[in-house]
């Protein structure tokens, strides 16, 4: 199967081709493709870059791994609507990821070992937060997604773990070894100087859909925003008498 990966949600777009390698059940890159943080690329040209770094056509996509977020609700939303009008298209299977898991994924490939805390831009003075503990073996959320204030945010950075965010293996006072904590996100440097800055990409988010046997429809995706949706309802046109 060929997979199309689509993961906006960031300063940094991207957009990756893979083929699951029947042998190993793992997802090889043909090609892939990044704005590199300019968002200069329309995801339509993201998309034909990453078509033909892979040499494969559009009509050999099988499948469409979303990027849901949280983050760019914008670049979110396109990816969303390039995918359901690729449906319109041509019949394609869907699979929507969150970001936090792809991203923690990537700090696990880098051996980022310990508590890592994912950290994303939420605007209106607030972070999206989510704490994974990652180690040799793999990764598990110790704590979920939810809204955070810079300050709440900051709170996270405890010492002494924080003061030292390279260090592995820290000791408390009776000797025992300590998990570092360790603060990752795409723009985490704005908010905590030690922080470790990590954009999500589209190839670490197809190869984790890898193995996934459920699948959506272009309607069902929707983005992974923790606030509720608040809206004023327009008032009726007024009627203007006759003269």
């Amino acid at each position: 199967m060929i997979t199309m990966a689509l993961e906006f949600s960031s300063p940094v777009r991207s957009v990756a081709v893979l083929a699951r390698e029947s042998q190993t059940n793992s997802a090889a890159v043909l090609g892939a493709a990044s704005d590199e943080g300019a968002r200069t690329l329309k995801p339509l040209n993201l998309v034909e870059r990453a078509l033909g770094n892979a040499s494969v056509g559009l009509e050999s996509i099988e499948r469409l791994v979303v990027g849901l977020g949280p983050g760019s609700y914008t670049g979110i939303r396109s990816s969303i609507a390039l995918a359901q009008g690729w449906q319109l298209a041509r019949p394609i299977r869907f699979t929507g990821m969150s970001t936090v898991v792809c991203l923690a994924a990537q700090a696990h490939a880098k051996g980022w070992f310990g508590n890592v805390n994912v950290v994303i831009d939420a605007q209106r003075g607030e972070v999206y937060v989510a704490r994974f503990e990652i180690n040799p073996s793999g990764w598990r959320e110790t704590e979920p997604l939810r809204l955070a204030t810079i300050e709440e945010a900051r709170g996270i950075a405890t010492t002494p773990s924080s003061a030292h965010p390279a260090t592995i293996g820290l000791a408390d006072s009776g000797g025992a070894a300590v998990a570092p904590t360790l603060i990752v996100g795409p723009e985490v440097a704005r908010w905590f100087p030690e922080g470790r800055t990590l954009v999500p990409d589209a190839a670490v988010l197809g190869g984790l859909s890898r193995g996934r046997t459920d699948s959506s429809s272009g309607e069902e995706l929707e983005p992974i925003y923790l606030r509720q949706t608040c809206f004023v309802k327009a008032p009726l046109p007024r009627v203007l008498p006759l003269l």
